[in-house]
């Protein structure tokens, strides 16, 4: 196996990959390290754990002065694609150059915040009774659709083809959609002014019902531009953040607040 058949998005991890290193045995979590693509590759070809030192600013071999190496047993990638967590023997006990076994042996003091922390565990318990966590829509097509992304498939896959295209693609995409919309919203004003709407043939998805149309095209608008967000690596979210950050705030404050 290589690197390759790993679909890591190295993209949005700059080129380093968090790993979580576990104990097989045990599984106590040993250490926290990084991996290049040439790390990883090295680890999945000899079996032995290899990370990229940011400080040294180079590929080492886990034990390779100490002898306390490790074994690679299994290898897991989160839901993002983002971090890996891998399980490994560790020869010689010890994982940490401290001669700790591992590197999280500095246990923080929680006393203090004992009383808080029992307060919000039985607030928080009590909301998962009575209402379950769910992602949004929105949350669940970026995560499909970075999936789509990184099996990098377009004979398949619509979102793999779009973006195989190229950046002018996507946006050609994005400004056609966008030109769907305000043609659907051109005809839904002047349907607005009829009484009969038959009087001409309004709704191009349901005859009829051209408020249809407006959801339907910005439904295609909202799809395109996530894909935009997606091939930048940017999460709905933070266009959700910068919408809070606006909330309550004059639109022409705001707009007299930027900067010229």
């Amino acid at each position: 196996m290589k690197s390759s058949d790993i679909k890591v998005d190295w993209q949005k991890v700059g080129g380093l990959l968090p790993v979580i290193v576990q104990e097989m045995a045990s599984n106590e979590v040993l250490m926290l390290a990084y991996m290049n693509e040439e790390a990883l590759n090295l680890t999945l070809e000899s079996g032995f754990a290899h990370y990229f030192s940011r400080t040294k600013n180079r590929i080492w071999k886990k034990g390779e002065e100490s002898g306390n190496t490790q074994i690679l047993k299994s290898a897991f990638l989160d839901c993002d694609n983002d971090t890996l967590l891998i399980k490994v023997e560790q020869i010689g006990g010890v994982a940490c150059h401290t001669g700790e076994k591992s590197c999280f042996f500095k246990e923080l003091n929680l006393t203090k915040f004992d009383e808080n922390l029992t307060t919000n565990l039985a607030k928080t318990h009590a909301g998962a009774n009575t209402k379950k966590l769910k992602y949004s829509v929105i949350d669940e097509l970026y995560h499909i659709i970075c999936e789509r992304k990184l099996e990098n498939n377009p004979e398949k896959s619509y979102v793999a083809r779009l973006l195989s295209r190229g950046d002018n693609g996507v946006l050609k995409k994005i400004c056609e959609e966008a030109g769907e919309l305000v043609l659907a919203l051109k005809d839904l004003d002047r349907a607005e002014k009829y009484a009969n709407l038959k009087q001409e043939s309004f709704g191009e998805h349901r005859v009829g019902e051209p408020k249809y149309d407006v959801i339907y095209e910005a439904s295609d608008l909202v799809f395109h531009m996530l894909v935009a967000l997606a091939k930048h690596n940017i999460h709905p979210d933070q266009i959700h953040s910068e919408l809070a950050r606006r909330n309550g705030i004059s639109g022409l404050d705001e707009k007299n607040s930027r900067k010229k």
